[in-house]
């Protein structure tokens, strides 16, 4: 039950980040004017923690984001001025060694002391390994890539970053969770919302969704001259929601960042990586997108209301990291009358080297960057030959030594190869690659733990 307390409160939430590398100073900008309840920083994806189990296999204190001590003394000392609570899930593969840092710093920049929670449970590999399943992409069974699988992270909901905020945690890091759950808890745990209150929940997914990606909703992503203009994109403002006890959102933004909110911007985000706006499955709940109002209510002010839910499903999606092979890649420019023919001439010296001397690829491909590298033929010829080129070969390979040759070919270019090329580059990289699997969610088992500064 919404205590009448409850009932008249605005919920000020701010999008710190959209991904793992984001700009920092737009946060700060939030911690600073913005008002804030909750800053979240969304900033995991499928191939990040995977990346980070394999960091945190070399060292057991690390596999967090690479950005936490960045941003944490950035916006630390403003949060705690302003009596902001964070919440993130840049504690990627190791949430707990992610707290014990956060509240080293919190110690060195000599703030008051701190109740950190690290959320876990996502880590359901063994789980995995043990298991009957199968891939959802391409129904091949776990078992024949055991040798290969890094990491297996369920996403999971709200619940146990609920827990650590009644707790009174001034800071929540989680692993693998569902994005909209970051900003779903503050909301069940300021507003009181009940676990089977389905049309909150769905309200609470959609306003988690417009807020993930941060700059996307205030025009990052948008933006396109002359059709659809943002002012000052090099000072972006990050995004703030308020959110009353009836789930109503207004979106809206610092005064004076840059970037726009608009019913557009809104509208585009929401129908971002949506499989079906009627089933937008989650871990807390199936959420329903169909009957969405967004109305502009002033200039940089939208209002969002409309989102309903049902019961979440019976299974997790569980994120498995597994190695997939190398790519090898080299790059070379050609610039002047004649550029894309003798482009034309290097691809076929590449591909020709590649057979002669051996390099098995079980993908290839070669393209001419500025022609043919997006949209290949299908977009016809122009009449008007472009005066500069970049030809890319890449190929996907079973060892480093052979992922290594390609790069090295295209690097022959230069003195063995048409006239005039130059400015090569080279790489080779091994090649994580995630699939998911659907677990019974009786099977993870979230749970948090606190770390005090």
């Amino acid at each position: 039950m919404t205590s009448s307390a409850s009932l008249s409160r605005t919920i000020r939430l701010g999008a710190g980040a959209g991904y793992s590398g984001d700009r920092i100073e737009p946060a700060v900008e939030l911690a600073e004017h913005g008002q804030l309840d909750f800053l979240v920083f969304e900033c995991l994806a499928e191939r990040t923690i995977a990346i980070a189990q394999q960091a945190r296999r070399k060292d057991p204190e690390h596999g967090y984001d690479l950005l936490l001590e960045a941003r944490m003394r950035s916006v630390l000392p403003v949060a705690v001025k302003r009596r902001i609570r964070i919440v993130s899930n840049m504690g990627a593969a190791n949430p707990a060694a992610a707290a014990r840092k956060t509240a080293q710093i919190a110690h060195e920049l000599g703030l008051p002391a701190l109740k950190i929670a690290a959320v876990m449970g996502d880590d359901v590999l063994d789980a995995v390994l043990s298991g009957p399943w199968h891939f959802q992409e391409t129904g091949d069974e776990i078992a024949t890539y055991r040798d290969r699988i890094v990491s297996a992270n369920a996403y999971l909901g709200a619940a146990s970053i609920v827990g650590a905020l009644d707790a009174s945690a001034d800071i929540v890091l989680t692993g693998r969770v569902a994005d909209p759950a970051l900003f779903t808890a503050p909301l069940v745990h300021a507003f009181g919302w009940r676990w089977n209150d389905w049309a909150a929940l769905g309200q609470a997914t959609v306003i988690g969704h417009l807020l993930e990606c941060a700059g996307q909703l205030t025009g990052g992503y948008f933006a396109d001259p002359g059709r659809k203009d943002v002012p000052d994109l090099a000072r972006l403002g990050f995004p703030i929601g308020e959110v009353t006890a009836d789930g109503m959102v207004t979106i809206t933004k610092v005064a004076h960042a840059g970037g726009r909110v608009s019913a557009a911007t809104c509208k585009e985000q929401l129908l971002y990586e949506i499989h079906d706006p009627a089933r937008y499955l989650q871990p807390d709940v199936i959420a329903d997108f169909t009957g969405v109002e967004v109305s502009e209510i002033a200039p940089n002010r939208v209002r969002v209301c409309g989102g309903r839910g049902s019961p979440p499903p019976s299974t997790l999606k569980v994120s498995v990291g597994y190695l997939d092979g190398f790519v090898g890649e080299g790059q070379i420019s050609y610039g002047g009358p004649g550029a894309v023919a003798r482009a034309r001439l290097a691809m076929q010296i590449v591909r020709e080297r590649l057979a002669l001397t051996g390099v098995k690829t079980s993908e290839l491909r070669f393209d001419i960057i500025g022609v043919d590298s997006l949209y290949s033929d299908t977009l016809g010829c122009s009449n008007s030959e472009p005066a500069e080129v970049r030809v890319r070969v890449a190929g996907r390979t079973n060892s480093m030594r052979e992922a290594q040759r390609i790069g090295n070919e295209v690097e022959t270019l230069y003195t063995n190869g048409p006239a005039g090329g130059g400015g090569v580059t080279k790489s080779a990289r091994d090649v994580l690659a995630v699939q998911s699997v659907l677990l019974p969610r009786e099977l993870v088992r979230p749970t948090f733990m606190f770390m005090e500064s």
